[in-house]
């Protein structure tokens, strides 16, 4: 009876709770919905100055609005920021700074206003510094509603403004953000340059952008005669053509493809150190990770074109017409996902397409598996809202022809030019054109959390190269014996490349007496990811395919020389020195040569302590600010593997838990903690505190409060 009264208990309290939450979300939404529906901010002029020293801003805001119905306080959301001078229509009014939104109660009038304030922030995020001597670089990631942590704007993605930037700062960088380029002027009075940008459509604050750096710049014309702007940082200026590589292709097929002339004036795409992700959309102006900055041969590794065709894509999909809310954020993502792949079938064929939309699918078979989440579901996650939502607009545009899907895709876009949607207007504009059964669509692909492989495999029977996929997939469970004449043929086909991937997959485990004249045939066929699988897959090297093995050094790939050279220094212990001597100057892409030589060095016993000495503290300067997260956090893992615990070291960890990048910091976060269950690795944690600065000295007591 107790556990019956407990639980009762238990269970009233969850539901109060559950409708204290419901009602304070309703409220929220509600004040929102209030607000743009009775007040309309038309136009932001920003004056803005960032201080790197400060890692801070400051500056003038001047809005446009009207007012359309009576309200007693208008907000802009604005976190942790200082005002002043805060005008309407000329005359000085009161406010209140919440510490989240600026709240204006008095002095506005029906219809036009005026509204004039000056702010002062010192962003914790949103805004980021990110230093490297002189050659620092500032740069905004406001994905969501966090540009209010350093513009006051609006988190709320229906609230659409023309944002026009006037930013001064330093001669010596460029500064970049949304819009087209008016002006650069010199202000003698404060020393600094001031930039102008203007948009002349409005947009979401989300994606209001600012860069500053030390760039270069070089330009284009689509076929349409938009303005291409494509940025590196002075010391990349090498690599402009296999970073920015089928650009303008780009571009040219997703304006025809689309149908719907691209919808702002200029086109932009900047890479940044330590971005957070691999791109933004920014309108007008793309930000983008400096991972993928190549030379010719990185090309081959990584390269920027898919992230290229999707943040260009969302300048249709999320920048000119924008989901109203969460649930529906497949209309962007999955839109801008299957745009992209729809452009990469332009420049790779039918192929690269079809094993896309086949990678795709397994991955999210596996993941329904594990956790079922339908698209129109706030809190799905970003496999479901960009291949999912991929797949569904793959359905769609298969069922009813390409044709028509393209007639709906304009339609919408131009109906909804500028404004707020959701799901039911876009399948509304495709049941105009199709009289297709939309809420069946709807039911089986948007809210249904499953994703039966099955149902999908009738979108790959006119592809040859899917056929012998599967085909080899299904001979998994058969001896070398049936498999080898078979797979034979196949690697000396015109098959493409993952048919013979998967060939050297399945053969991972047999004999090299058995398997040697189907892996002598894989490095015959050229082919750059075929050899690159057959050296993972190989085992150690034999004797007699040393030579031939040796060639992969020479590949066009940075990722097959590292594998290589690894491969052949385990596979032949009397050649260690020889393999690290000549990686000595190799760098590879993002320094992954480099890493391994030292590594190697670390690991072979012929080399001398003092040069052990040398890898080890050219491995810990890696570790280190100014050096991007990715390179920090690799360097830390060959420390670590080598249990190399310096003071250095342990202070490398403390500073990057603090990094803004969430990978560096999660991977920082979880060594600390792993070396802390030692009684003596913490007794050599707290022997660093006299040392720290207070900041670290902050973090390290975080850490330490973990334990006792």
């Amino acid at each position: 009876m107790r556990e019956i009264e407990n639980v009762y208990i238990r269970d009233l309290l969850h539901l109060m709770k559950l409708f204290r939450f419901i009602t304070i979300l309703f409220y929220i939404n509600l004040s929102f919905a209030q607000q743009i529906d009775k007040v309309d901010f038309i136009q932001c002029d920003a004056f803005v100055t960032p201080n790197f020293s400060e890692k801070s801003i400051f500056g003038k805001i001047v809005y446009e609005f009207k007012v359309l119905k009576a309200i007693d306080t208008i907000k802009i959301d604005a976190k942790n920021m200082d005002f002043s001078n805060v005008t309407i229509n000329g005359k000085a009014v009161n406010f209140k700074n919440s510490g989240k939104t600026l709240d204006i109660f008095e002095g506005f009038k029906k219809g036009k206003n005026q509204l004039i304030f000056n702010y002062e922030a010192k962003p914790k995020q949103t805004l980021y510094f990110v230093a490297n001597n002189e050659d620092f670089q500032i740069w905004t990631q406001g994905q969501g509603k966090y540009t209010s942590h350093w513009l006051p704007s609006f988190d709320d993605v229906n609230e659409k403004v023309i944002f026009n930037l006037f930013v001064e700062f330093r001669n010596d960088f460029s500064v970049i953000s949304n819009g087209t380029f008016i002006s650069s002027k010199y202000n003698s009075k404060v020393n600094l340059i001031a930039w102008n940008y203007q948009m002349q459509k409005p947009m979401s604050s989300y994606l209001v952008m600012l860069a500053i750096g030390n760039f270069e710049k070089k330009t284009s014309k689509t076929k349409s005669e938009t303005p291409l702007e494509f940025y590196l940082d002075k010391n990349d200026v090498a690599k402009f053509e296999p970073t920015y590589r089928y650009s303008k292709e780009l571009f040219d097929y997703l304006e025809q493809e689309i149908g719907v002339k691209y919808p702002w004036n200029i086109y932009r795409q900047v890479p940044v150190r330590d971005f957070l992700y691999a791109g933004m959309e920014n309108t007008t102006s793309t930000i983008f990770s400096q991972d993928f900055v190549v030379d010719e041969i990185g090309f081959n590794d990584r390269n920027y074109v898919n992230v290229n065709a999707h943040e260009l894509a969302h300048q249709w999909f999320g920048d000119l017409v924008t989901a109203k809310e969460s649930k529906h954020h497949w209309l962007q993502e999955g839109f801008a996902t299957y745009y992209a792949l729809l452009a990469e079938r332009h420049l790779f064929g039918d192929d690269y397409f079809y094993y896309q939309l086949w990678d795709m699918a397994e991955q999210l078979a596996a993941a329904a598996k594990e956790q079922k989440t339908p698209i129109l579901d706030p809190k799905a996650s970003s496999l479901t809202f960009y291949k999912k939502g991929a797949w569904a607009l793959h359905v769609l545009r298969s069922e009813i022809g390409a044709k028509k899907f393209n007639k709906a895709v304009k339609n919408y876009l131009k109906k909804y030019a500028y404004k707020n949607v959701d799901t039911d207007d876009f399948l509304a504009e495709i049941k105009k054109v199709s009289g297709y059964d939309v809420q069946k669509f709807k039911r089986d692909w948007l809210e249904n959390p499953d994703f039966q492989m099955a149902s999908v495999q009738s979108y790959f029977q006119d592809n040859r190269f899917i056929s012998e996929l599967k085909e080899v997939k299904s001979r998994a469970g058969f001896s070398f014996f049936q498999n080898k004449e078979f797979f034979k043929k196949i690697m000396q086909s015109d098959s493409y490349f993952p048919v013979k991937q998967e060939i050297l997959y399945q053969l991972e485990t047999v004999s090299w007496l058995e398997k040697k004249e189907i892996i002598k045939l894989a490095m015959q066929t050229n082919d750059l990811k075929v050899r690159q699988t057959m050296a993972e897959t190989i085992g150690l090297v034999p004797n007699e395919f040393e030579t031939e093995f040796s060639s992969l050094l020479e590949d066009k790939s940075y990722v097959t020389r590292e594998i290589a050279l690894i491969k052949l220094w385990r596979s032949f212990p009397e050649k260690q020195l020889e393999y690290v001597k000549l990686s000595e100057n190799w760098e590879g892409l993002n320094k992954n040569l480099k890493l391994a030589h030292l590594t190697l060095k670390l690991a072979t016993p012929a080399v001398s302590s003092a040069e052990k000495k040398q890898a080890i503290d050219q491995l810990i300067q890696f570790t280190k600010s100014p050096n991007e997260a990715q390179l920090r956090q690799e360097a830390l893992v060959i420390l670590l593997n080598f249990k190399i615990y310096t003071d250095e070291v342990l202070i490398s960890l403390l500073e990057a838990s603090l990094h803004h990048k969430w990978q560096l910091v999660s991977f920082a976060k979880t060594q600390i903690r792993t070396l802390m269950k030692d009684n003596s690795m913490k007794e050599t944690f707290l022997l660093l505190k006299p040392d720290l600065s207070p900041k670290l000295n902050e973090r390290l007591e975080v850490f330490l409060k973990e334990i006792y």
